[in-house]
């Protein structure tokens, strides 16, 4: 009992799936029976969808979070970097929180001296090393925290997708770093989005979907069986609930999005395009309040989310006034030269500086075998890359 109420864990809860509006109880898993063994010196990738579970599962492993039910078994030292300011006083300078963060690790006052200029000069907060960290800007206190995490020699490194925030040269040196640490026999879990880098540092990983354990196995695998849940979970959709009511609506529940497809140049909804060929998104949006200079942004993007290309109007310059009640949108896609294969379509809709919807594979994009060039030779979908470019072969 809870000062005279239930106890809430011992409740049945719903599984944490996203796709549901509503479950039979007020509670919901956020992990779910999850049973993994990670050994010494495995570089572990852990990959999944928004809301899948993975950040949770790394808070427990550090023990920031403690599980409702079930054990955990951790060999060695665990240093960890969760989100920007994990493990950092604010009002201490960035030095003391270097010293801090080792004690913390179990390390003494010599061992961390020894280390320390090297975390410095890797971090590029020297300049700033004797300021309080609270006026550091999220990226150089992503930079010292990384820092910190990976020169103070633990067992294990647990890293979150917090690495986003540093710019792309901070990133290369990251993941540098962490093949370092691998490298002598350590063990790292990684959760990312950038499914580049997870292949390019992991050798074994697992899929987690609403808050479950898809698969385990070594890192392709494990990133196949991702690409494949993905395109399986999406598909061409009317986004209406059981009860007739929109799914996707902005957060005052003046605007809806209704419906979601693709068109031909006779306007009628087809299934798959034809790399080469012109086509239209369509979809209708409702709303309740007129909203002048509406933004409009469809992103197309690979499997594993990478940014392929973004459609918006305010790259055409077009002024798009959305009037109270249904409006049906266009927008066209000339020359549209992608390879075959699937992909996924995310919407953002913007009124003047605030987000209306911000959408996640609200679709999936199938395109088809063609021949693009014209020469009966049809481009392999596994080495004809993403994008495919008209070209003229001669002897210069």
């Amino acid at each position: 009992m809870l000062r005279g109420k239930e106890n809430p864990y011992s409740k049945l809860a719903d599984l944490n799936d996203r796709t549901q509006s509503a479950g039979n109880s007020s509670y919901s898993w956020a992990l779910r029976g999850v049973s993994l063994e990670v050994q010494r010196g495995d570089v572990f990738g852990i990959i999944g969808r928004n809301g899948a579970g993975k950040s949770t599962l790394l808070k427990i492993l550090s023990r920031v979070t403690t599980q409702t039910e079930g054990r955990i078994k951790v060999r060695g030292r665990i240093a960890s970097l969760l989100e920007v300011g994990t493990g950092f006083h604010p009002e201490l300078t960035g030095r003391e929180n270097i010293f801090l963060n080792g004690a913390i690790l179990g390390m003494r006052k010599a061992e961390i001296a020894r280390k320390f200029d090297e975390i410095v000069e890797f971090s590029g907060c020297a300049r700033y090393i004797d300021t309080p960290v609270k006026r550091y800007s999220s990226g150089m206190y992503v930079r010292l925290a990384f820092a910190v995490a990976a020169h103070l020699e633990p067992e294990i490194l647990i890293v979150d997708e917090v690495l986003a925030v540093g710019d792309a040269e901070f990133q290369k040196k990251c993941l540098g770093k962490m093949k370092d640490v691998a490298g002598h026999g350590r063990t790292i879990l990684f959760v990312s989005h950038n499914m580049l880098a997870i292949q390019n540092l992991c050798n074994k990983g697992c899929v987690l979907g609403n808050g479950q354990l898809k698969y385990i196995g070594n890192i392709s695998d494990a990133m196949d069986f991702y690409s494949k849940e993905e395109i399986n979970s999406i598909s061409s959709i009317t986004n209406y609930d059981k009860n007739g009511s929109p799914l996707f609506h902005s957060q005052d529940k003046l605007s809806f999005i209704t419906e979601f497809k693709i068109l031909n140049l006779e306007k009628n909804e087809i299934h798959e395009i034809v790399s080469g060929n012109k086509f239209y998104f369509y979809f209708k949006f409702e709303s309740h309040e007129k909203i002048e200079m509406a933004l409009f942004y469809i992103s197309i993007n690979n499997l594993f989310g990478a940014r392929i290309s973004i459609l918006s109007n305010i790259y055409t310059g077009e002024e798009l006034n959305i009037g109270a009640g249904n409006n049906e949108m266009l927008c066209s896609a000339d020359n549209f030269s992608l390879c075959p294969g699937d992909y996924l379509i995310d919407l953002k809709v913007y009124k003047k500086s605030s987000n209306i919807f911000n959408i996640e594979n609200i679709f999936r994009l199938k395109v088809a075998e063609s021949d693009f060039h014209g020469t009966g030779k049809i481009p392999d979908a596994e080495w004809g890359g993403i994008v495919q470019i008209k070209q003229k072969w001669s002897k210069a």
